[in-house]
């Protein structure tokens, strides 16, 4: 009996903590980080911006393991997969750079609508063309 309640207690938090998950999420949509420009992040956090600086282009892209254009590749899926149309915008143009085809982008968009929301992959379809219409 003990085992029981212990998972249905077990379960109603897990819930309400996916339940405010969701909630964040869907308050963090709204927000278009594509508006943030580095002189905006560090006129708030100059920390958060030399840590982002540092951690993420200094360090982590410049790692053996992966090359830039599998980091793309790995990085484009991931914000498509969170639907993080402001960032993507940066880093599908970064893929482009990188060796990744347009080609190759639309299939990562088409992939990843079946495993991570038709409407992830229609909000990557709309930055993406507008990447591709540039000419970037």
């Amino acid at each position: 009996m003990k085992n029981v309640i212990a998972a249905a207690a077990l379960s109603l938090v897990l819930s309400d903590f996916a339940y405010a998950h969701e909630q964040r999420d869907e308050a963090m949509m709204k927000i278009t980080p594509s508006t943030l420009a580095d002189a905006d992040i560090q006129a708030v956090s100059p920390a958060l911006a030399r840590f982002g600086r540092e951690a993420i282009s200094n360090d982590l892209w410049q790692r053996d393991a992966l090359s830039a254009r599998d980091r793309s590749i790995v990085t484009v899926a991931m914000l498509i997969a969170r639907n993080q149309p402001g960032e993507l915008k940066h880093y599908i143009a970064v893929a482009l750079d990188s060796g990744v085809t347009p080609a190759e982008v639309s299939e990562i968009i088409t992939h990843l609508a079946f495993y991570a929301g038709w409407p992830n992959a229609m909000s990557a379809v709309s930055v993406a063309k507008a990447i591709f219409e540039a000419g970037a």
